[in-house]
């Protein structure tokens, strides 16, 4: 992957021929996503802005053509999180902003694709009607409400995750050419302050009062509490001088226990905004 961050830094062309083409490809858009991130983030804004607009233009293509708009919005998310951390150099915005255009492009899906939605949404419940014992004696109305809320939700935090970890990918990139180690340093020390963490919390009650989606404002607006905790651990890990099998682990266990390992995280990131947990964990070696 270094050679390739390598050829698209060459030049202007280099960038965009790669960003276009695997944005042509089936299943290649968060390699398109991660090269704009690194154009934005290397170049400027401006450079980036060019790339980028190369590569929406196949990624509109599958949207109306192909009723996939998963390229699309994983670019246009990638792109305005990449063009934050470039002004911000700050995660903590970054991902805020991130969680807003996701919300925004979460509540547009069902609108700009409605045939798309609704088939997802016939597929959603008759996977619930079949599967989970909780909303089996559901019917009509309730049971496609139920499953139009899982559905937007779970597209949305996909494209919201994936463009999170293309702006990594390419802040990574970005490290081993220009400072090697500079992206683990940065993800270890990342801490979401106070009040961020506890508007986030905020929001996450309030929206579903004001008519959103309880679902789809809890899985949005806790992704950024979900990596303050993940990063949290990677953090503690490394000061504590222990091996990668403790992260290997951790993230076995996420995939076992999953919502409550991410509950954990959640209020993990909550309190470590409050009192800083790695500031209070003696390095292994001073």
């Amino acid at each position: 992957m270094k050679a390739l961050a390598q050829f698209v830094m060459r030049g202007p062309a280099q960038a965009v021929g790669v960003a276009a083409l695997t944005s042509a490809l089936p299943l290649l858009f968060w390699v398109s996503a991660a090269v704009v991130a690194l154009v934005v983030l290397r170049v400027g804004v401006s450079g980036g802005l060019n790339v980028a607009l190369w590569a929406i233009l196949p990624a509109l293509g599958w949207t109306l053509v192909g009723q996939d708009p998963t390229g699309l919005s994983v670019l246009l998310g990638a792109t305005a999180m990449a063009m934050v951390l470039r002004s911000t150099a700050s995660w903590e915005r970054t991902l805020c902003a991130g969680a807003g255009v996701s919300l925004l492009l979460g509540l547009l899906v069902p609108l700009v694709l409605p045939g798309l939605f609704d088939q997802l949404v016939q597929v959603g419940a008759e996977v619930l009607q079949r599967f989970d014992p909780e909303t089996g004696d559901l019917q009509g109305a309730e049971l496609e409400a139920v499953a139009r809320n899982i559905m937007l939700a779970s597209l949305a935090v996909s494209q919201f995750a994936i463009a999170i970890a293309s702006v990594m990918l390419g802040r990574s990139w970005q490290a081993k050419l220009y400072n090697p180690g500079g992206f683990g340093r940065e993800f270890q020390a990342f801490r979401l302050s106070w009040p961020v963490a506890a508007g986030l919390a905020v929001l996450m009650v309030l929206l579903p009062m004001l008519g959103f989606s309880s679902l789809l404002s809890v899985s949005i607006l806790g992704t950024p509490l979900v990596l303050g905790g993940v990063a949290l651990v990677h953090g503690v890990v490394n000061a504590r001088g222990l091996s990668g099998g403790w992260l290997v682990g951790f993230y076995l266990l996420i995939l076992v226990l999953g919502p409550s390992l991410l509950l954990l995280l959640v209020l993990l990131a909550i309190i470590d905004s409050w009192v800083d947990i790695r500031s209070r964990i003696r390095p292994s070696n001073p």
